[in-house]
């Protein structure tokens, strides 16, 4: 039997009630691996949608929360058991529809709690730290520069309660002050008084979220990498009186905001001889993906630093990665709990395979056991 060290707060157990294609499903996990078996429509990602919900407090999926809640249903909900012992502990997220008004529109709620205790997401989230893998993230390198942001928010948010309270709070902030840029645009009015009280906001909780990015860019920067050596800048857009002032002629005419966190970059640079270029621009498809699983790597060194390993899960990547890449995924897996799912056994190696426990979905709403 395998030794999982530093996993006192592995997952143990997970309930699912009318979430997305599951209407009562119950699943357990072992503290190594587990892998999950099934078709493309058997429901493997809601299933670690909702382990990332009750990690994050929010999906990694859906553009609306509705969207978690199963066809004609009003109420989802996700349980789940984490730790062992005198350590366990119960977390809730429950989604809700709220009546009709009488505009016709239909609001949501959500709920958390921690051993039935209600929290706020900032005090639910990161109760169990997860990370996530799936085939979008091989595009962070490529796509836009919202998955580079993310890339930063996934593990910061997952660690970091000061930083979950930045970033909170400075999208609320911002949603405000684009609100009123759009509204002097549009009256070619300002209330500076406005203006001064949500930039204030903004100029904090900003510096907060770029000195928090930083820190994790400088960790890459300076951790040995085994798969590919590169150099990480973070390309941050810093917001400060002086810039808002700067910007304030071309803000209004663009009704947003134009400096801040939420205009931050990174690149990643390969050496080519004594010159480096963007690995995005000149790089291979090849040499982009093994930046990826390297900066994975990263991510759950640096979750790693807060004395808790992860959970490490992995949606569906087998089919997007090679023989070569799918190795480097394998060797990091019993480092600490994995849940993997795939489409076919086959994709993992016998001599892995051995030592998971192995979860068969046969529907979107039920599972058979091996």
């Amino acid at each position: 039997m395998k030794q999982y060290s530093n996993l006192a707060m592995f997952l143990n157990h997970i309930s699912l009630q009318n979430f997305r294609s599951y209407s009562k499903s119950d699943f357990t996990f072992s503290p190594g691996t587990t892998l999950i078996v099934g078709a493309n429509t058997a429901g493997k990602t809601n299933l670690i949608e909702a382990i990332f919900s009750l990690s994050s407090g929010r999906s990694f999926h859906a553009e609306k929360d509705t969207e978690m809640i199963q066809f004609d249903k009003s109420v989802a909900r996700v349980k789940g058991e984490i730790g062992e012992g005198s350590g366990q502990i119960a977390l809730e997220l429950v989604i809700a529809k709220d009546e009709l008004s009488t505009d016709g529109h239909r609001g949501y709620s959500k709920k958390y709690k921690v051993n039935t205790v209600p929290k706020r997401r900032l005090d639910f989230a990161g109760q169990i730290k997860a990370l996530l893998f799936t085939p979008s993230d091989l595009d962070t390198i490529v796509g836009s520069p919202s998955l580079r942001r993310a890339f930063f928010d996934n593990v910061l948010e997952l660690i970091d309660r000061e930083y979950r309270l930045a970033h909170t709070g400075y999208t609320k902030a911002l949603r405000q002050r684009n609100a009123l840029l759009e509204q002097a645009r549009e009256t070619g009015r300002r209330n500076e008084r406005l203006f001064e009280y949500w930039d204030d906001l903004l100029i904090g909780y900003g510096e907060t979220i770029t000195r928090k990015r930083d820190e994790f860019s400088n960790f890459i920067n300076s951790t040995a990498k085994e798969l590919i050596q590169f150099s990480f800048f973070y390309d941050k857009s810093t917001i400060s009186k002086a810039r808002l002032l700067q910007y304030r002629d071309a803000e209004s005419g663009a009704g947003v905001t134009l400096v801040g966190p939420q205009r931050d970059e990174f690149e990643v640079l390969l050496k080519n001889g004594k010159e480096e270029h963007n690995v995005k621009l000149f790089g291979s498809r090849g040499q982009q993906r093994l930046v990826i699983l390297q900066l994975k790597l990263l991510q759950l060194a640096y979750v790693a630093r807060t004395g808790e390993k992860p959970l490490l899960l992995l949606d569906d990547i087998f089919s997007e990665l090679d023989t070569g890449h799918i190795q480097h995924v394998m060797d990091v897996i019993n480092n600490q709990q994995t849940i993997i799912t795939t489409t076919h056994k086959e994709f993992v190696d016998k001599k892995h395979l051995k030592d998971m426990s192995v979860i068969e979905l046969t529907q979107a709403n039920g599972r058979v056991q091996p």
